[in-house]
């Protein structure tokens, strides 16, 4: 009575999504500790960069105030 041809299967991304990102975080940790000292210095300069532009940024957009 049923057409077999009809019928469906609702495709699942999200247990496809879930398996790819535990062994993503796993190789982007063994990474990180393979390249211990490398990362911590990329890390560095990347906080000492993002600190000097927002420095920047609030030096040049800071209020003129009359008299100064």
């Amino acid at each position: 009575m049923t057409d077999p041809t009809n019928e469906t299967a609702a495709p699942q991304p999200a247990a496809g999504a879930t398996a790819e990102n535990p062994s993503f975080t796993k190789l982007a940790m063994r990474n990180m500790v393979r390249k211990g000292k490398l990362s911590l210095t990329h890390f560095g300069l990347t906080a000492l960069g993002f600190l000097g532009f927002i420095v920047l940024v609030a030096y040049l957009g800071r209020p003129q105030l009359p008299g100064s």
